[in-house]
């Protein structure tokens, strides 16, 4: 069973919350799931716990925490824009920090690899780049990776985009990435839009999150 923790930021020293789960299974690492605008929801919980099924120890910082406690938001109009205020409101460095700090408890206790999904697809493609001490990173349709293509990331890195996204135009993304980062891969999913991992019933890919999920174990299992 998951279960909320307190971190504190090495940044300012700020105690946030983060839902953590152990591993089911022989352990095989850690694992930073970095959430949606939604906050920690249900499904952000679902991931952690899919993680921790698989071998590793998960953890989902509320990277919200400091504007909003336990601030999660429904997928509709009204949540959109409060999850969209509360992450341009969030400055990347701190952000950073808070990841840094899951980074940071989990290391005593192997390798430790990031992913994450929209707002936190941005933020696993940043974090490789920026922190030490990251095995490994998946980064799932984050809006914010073209503008940051030139970054090179310190591990292993993959990239999920859904063709369809309305807002992220994929191979544009690709493009940017592959000019910068030839040697990084970038998945696009045909017929799979914005969220496509997420099993909320309005996003959800079976085909596409399935696949993408076999890429990212696959990568994960290989990071020293």
């Amino acid at each position: 069973m998951g279960e909320t923790i307190k971190l504190t930021s090495p940044a300012d020293g700020f105690e946030f919350s983060a839902y953590h789960e152990p591993s089911f299974t022989p352990r095989k690492g850690g694992v930073i799931v970095i959430q949606e605008i939604f906050g920690i929801d249900q499904y952000v919980r679902a991931d952690v716990e899919r993680w921790a099924k698989a071998g590793y120890e998960a953890i989902a910082p509320a990277l919200f925490d400091r504007r909003q406690h336990d601030f999660v938001a429904k997928h509709d109009q009204e949540g959109i824009a409060a999850g969209i205020a509360h992450a341009r409101a969030t400055p990347m460095e701190q952000a950073l920090a808070d990841i840094a700090a899951c980074r940071d408890f989990l290391k005593p206790r192997g390798k430790v690899c990031v992913v994450g999904y929209c707002y936190g697809g941005s933020l696993a493609w940043i974090a490789a780049a920026q922190l030490d001490g990251i095995a490994a990173a998946s980064s799932y349709y984050g809006s914010l990776v073209k503008a940051n293509a030139q970054l090179e990331p310190k591990c292993p890195t993959i990239i999920h985009l859904g063709r369809t996204d309305p807002g992220i135009p994929a191979d544009e993304v690709e493009a940017a990435v592959k000019q910068h980062n030839p040697d990084v891969p970038v998945y696009i999913y045909e017929g799979a839009g914005h969220g496509f991992n997420n099993e909320s019933p309005e996003r959800y890919s079976a085909e596409a999150a399935d696949l993408a999920r076999q890429r990212t174990r696959q990568l994960f299992e290989r990071a020293a």
